[in-house]
């Protein structure tokens, strides 16, 4: 079974996107911080994709750094928000859509030919 990452301090874009990959048979983990992922990653937990709201706190975090750099990646961002965004798979500008968000990591998550 995939597994998302949605990291994200929004409770409503969290807890929204988590119950819809889970709805499709992903196993989505929604967390508020860079230090709930540091939790999962010590009990090698490795996600397939990784959601994550482009905000100060979490994009400036080395943790996050590190797994933007290896692990395909959806950044949700403000367009008044002027902070410099990584390089991603994807940046989703808010007002976006769940559904749209869904489509992207779908788009990313590896596919058996065989399913």
């Amino acid at each position: 079974m995939p597994v998302v990452f949605i990291i994200a301090p929004d409770r409503t874009l969290r807890t929204a996107l988590r119950a819809e990959l889970r709805e499709s048979g992903i196993d989505a983990r929604g967390m508020d911080s860079p230090n709930d992922v540091a939790y999962a990653r010590a009990s090698a937990q490795i996600p397939n994709v990784i959601v994550v709201e482009a905000t100060p706190e979490i994009l400036d975090d080395i943790r996050i750094q590190s797994l933007l750099r290896r692990v395909p990646a959806i950044l949700i961002a403000s367009r008044t928000l002027t902070i410099p965004l990584p390089p991603t798979a994807a940046i989703l500008y808010r007002p976006v859509r769940i559904a749209d968000i869904v489509a992207r990591i779908n788009e990313l998550l590896p596919h058996n030919p065989a399913a």
